[in-house]
């Protein structure tokens, strides 16, 4: 009999955001697979869960499907946490969740939900928000400019993620494409030195110039009137 694979969302920084119910399942899984274990142990140690973790990245797909697939044909109780918020969504544990699939079509898969940093900046940007399209992080070089350029024609809301090296060349782009649209852009979202920026890519970027660009970002974009 095959066993369960719990998808488990995990805090995106404040380790108080965490769900009795993660608690509940991490504490039954028999392997938690992360994306990098010191950084889930800090989770672990901190509500005392003792457990048997282990690593799986991007890199070593390959390797660690074959280790999750012989688990879970033993029957076995399998978790899955990336370093913060939901494993799958922008994430390498789509691969392992589609290759799991295409080996076993039965797979029984649970997700556990939890903190979204996604849904946590757009509840906060102040745009209309009954729809909006998130597209994960832009692409590194090349496509980056098509990227902006075609987000900029949504109607809806647009969430990117963005990392502290990119963040400015992110907000240039789109002030070179459309200087008077407004977005929100949120620093260290549920961490001590969380921080909003409002206004247009020009205003952005004088605020960040003042403060830190450490940390992780989150963009909402405005929608194109």
């Amino acid at each position: 009999m095959l066993g369960i694979l719990y998808v488990i969302a995990t805090p995106i920084g404040n380790l108080g955001d965490v769900t009795l119910r993660t608690l509940e399942i991490l504490k039954k899984v028999d392997v938690l697979f992360c994306e990098d274990t010191r950084v889930t142990r800090r989770l672990l140690d901190r509500y005392e869960i003792k457990i048997v973790a282990e690593s799986y990245r991007e890199q070593v797909h390959g390797r660690k499907l074959g280790r999750v697939l012989e688990l879970l044909r033993e029957g076995r109780k399998v978790g899955l946490v990336s370093d913060a918020g939901t494993p799958g969504v922008s994430d390498p544990g789509s691969l392992l969740i589609r290759d799991l699939l295409a080996e076993e079509p039965e797979l029984k898969i649970i997700p556990i939900p939890g903190p979204s940093a996604a849904l946590a900046a757009v509840s906060v940007a102040g745009f209309p928000s009954s729809a909006f399209t998130f597209l994960g992080f832009p692409p590194h070089k090349k496509g980056r400019g098509a990227f902006f350029r075609i987000a900029l024609e949504n109607p809806h809301p647009i969430v990117v993620y963005e990392s502290p090296h990119r963040i400015n060349k992110a907000l240039e782009s789109i002030s070179e494409l459309d200087p008077e649209r407004r977005i929100c852009v949120l620093r260290e979202l549920t961490k001590i030195h969380e921080t909003a920026y409002r206004g247009t890519a020009v205003e952005v970027m004088a605020g960040l110039a003042k403060g830190s660009i450490k940390g992780e970002f989150v963009i909402v974009i405005d929608g194109k009137n």
